[in-house]
């Protein structure tokens, strides 16, 4: 994954002139790419549990709205708390956390003991939420302005840490990668199991810090505020993805929670005689879907400093393009957490490298088409062991993307 999104990136940066690999233009790709790597950490935990939520998008519509019109409208009038209020940002998130939570619970309650297909629960979903945005108070209005507060999730001039913090975030990474990098080797020791040469471990964990401090310097450091001049630094939505991929990462590696999920998409019926609860544990899975989906409405509404009838359309197909992507396999029980970020990095990538090419929306919407079927063609081979197949695969996907590209420069 990390070869292909270096190709990508060069790729563009040769037919953009130059345009692509700019300290700006990664900067905009990693705020960009926030929101959906946010919901891909939990469709991945979904769909290795052999499942699928077709309902994020209009979720993250329907509760950035409801967001939206409880500090624009609910807190300082209903309430008569006042707007713009030190405490508002807070509230509204709350809510909009539990909000994701409750709606998670209940699809998850129907797919687990209700016995209905995931599918048709979140299909319904995906109609039920996009509906009552319109169905609300407000009759489907745009609501601006936002909190200032709340508005510095999205990131945005102020929302971002600045050159000293940001490179205190890139020492404590680096700190980060060296321990992950020990603490593995330790473990597998204790348990008398092989491990790899120092050297090998040594290049990882280096390797790692100069690809962190790169970023730092390239991304945050090297792109200067319009309004203050100043490098900006990482931005607020770009924290936010690392707590939260750091987060859900613990959950599925470290704790019974993941190892459950996984186990259950390996084999459901061995998970259950094996005593796990199955259900309790695929209805957890769209809880915490939920609470991620209220996570990245936040971080979406914020940075458009409004909400819109229109969040999150087509959000659902990126998430679950990223997710598949990143090595998720819809047989279930095979899934990694950073594969998901990676992935929703190349779907961005991919959409923003042709939006500097000029290339038509439908024209997009083709390529990242082919490039999900693409994905899912490979890894079906790849498991089947028809290593020719995938090769096939592969090439026919880059050719059609190719093709698709040039016609839509044309």
């Amino acid at each position: 994954m990390v070869a292909a999104l270096a190709v990508i990136w060069l790729g563009f940066h040769f037919l953009s002139d130059g345009a692509f690999l700019t300290s700006r233009n990664l900067w905009n790709l990693s705020v960009q790419s926030a929101s959906i790597a946010i919901m891909a950490t939990g469709m991945v935990l979904i769909i290795v549990s052999r499942n699928i939520d077709l309902s994020v998008g209009s979720l993250l519509g329907f509760i950035g709205y409801v967001m939206a019109v409880m500090q624009a409208r609910w807190i300082p009038e209903t309430f008569g708390l006042g707007f713009d209020q030190p405490y508002t940002w807070a509230i509204t998130l709350a809510v909009g956390v539990v909000l994701g939570a409750a709606i998670g619970a209940v699809q998850g309650a129907v797919v687990a003991y209700g016995g209905v297909p995931a599918f048709i629960v979140t299909l319904g979903g995906f109609l039920v939420w996009r509906g009552l945005i319109f169905r609300m108070g407000e009759q489907g209005k745009t609501i601006s302005p936002l909190d200032t507060n709340f508005q510095l999730l999205g990131g945005g001039p102020d929302g971002s840490l600045g050159a000293t913090r940001s490179w205190i975030l890139g020492v404590i990474g680096c700190i980060g990668a060296v321990l992950s990098v020990w603490l593995a080797r330790r473990r597998r020791r204790r348990y008398d199991l092989a491990v790899r040469p120092l050297g090998v471990d040594v290049g990882i964990a280096v390797l790692s810090c100069v690809v962190i401090i790169a970023g730092i310097w390239l991304v945050a450091i090297g792109y200067e505020s319009p309004i203050t001049g100043d490098p900006s630094g990482v931005a607020n939505p770009v924290v936010i993805l690392i707590l939260v991929t750091i987060v859900v990462t613990y959950m599925a590696r470290r704790r019974r929670f993941g190892r459950y999920v996984y186990a259950i998409g390996g084999n459901p019926e061995a998970a259950e005689l094996g005593g796990i609860n199955t259900r309790r544990t695929v209805m957890m899975t769209f809880v915490l879907m939920g609470v991620l989906c209220a996570v990245a409405a936040a971080v979406q509404t914020a940075r458009l400093n409004a909400a819109v009838t229109n969040l999150g359309i087509q959000n659902e197909l990126d998430v679950i393009s990223a997710a598949v992507i990143g090595g998720t396999s819809f047989s279930g029980g095979i899934g990694t957490i950073s594969g998901a970020v990676l992935g929703a990095v190349v779907m961005q990538s991919l959409r923003s490298g042709m939006v500097l090419l000029r290339i038509d929306s439908p024209s997009q919407d083709i390529v990242v088409g082919i490039v999900l079927v693409t994905a899912v063609a490979i890894d079906a081979a790849l498991r089947l062991g028809r290593r020719r197949t995938a090769g096939i695969s592969l090439t026919v996907g880059l050719v059609l993307a190719a093709l698709i590209i040039q016609t839509g420069r044309q």
